[in-house]
């Protein structure tokens, strides 16, 4: 709430005045984040696909945002998750974007066909483009997946009683 010289008032969380999400926005960039090391490793060639490593780096956020929503019990986590994996998408798309030349080692991928007469300009308009929406796509799609799998595991994890 505001007072006085409309500088939001700094109250203590409790559960009236819980973000709708249920989570504050700070904690979803930060669980989104957890993801992102994976995204620099990858496009640095430190960590490759099929291996133990990388897999830890897959699953291990998603899996940390389920427990997150379900053990914080979030009102919506399905809602909640997807915020998170939105904001995923957007650090994918700009580690992406960042080590764009790195990753492609100087020789990024060009459009083919009746396209490949564009100038290199427009090649690389399209083609990040389509990098930015398939990364955007890929944090919204897991952070649904994860919102269902939370959802499912705080429909079947008793909720805890108020008094001790």
């Amino acid at each position: 709430m505001c007072r006085g010289g409309g500088l939001p008032s700094i109250v203590p969380m409790t559960e009236h005045t819980r973000p709708a999400l249920g989570l504050s926005w700070i904690a979803m960039t930060v669980l989104a984040l957890l993801a992102a090391p994976r995204v620099i490793l990858h496009d640095l060639d430190l960590i490759q696909e099929g291996t133990l490593v990388n897999a830890l780096f897959v699953f291990v956020p998603p899996l940390v945002w389920v427990a997150v929503a379900v053990l914080a019990r979030v009102p919506n986590p399905f809602a909640t998750l997807l915020v998170v994996g939105l904001l995923y998408g957007v650090f994918l798309a700009l580690g992406h974007q960042l080590l764009w030349n790195t990753a492609w080692e100087g020789n990024p991928p060009t459009l083919g066909g009746n396209l490949s007469d564009l100038p290199p300009a427009a090649h690389a308009v399209v083609v990040r483009g389509f990098a930015v929406a398939s990364s955007l796509f890929t944090g919204a799609l897991v952070g649904a997946v994860s919102g269902l799998v939370a959802w499912g595991v705080g429909r079947l994890v008793p909720a805890r009683s108020g008094a001790s």
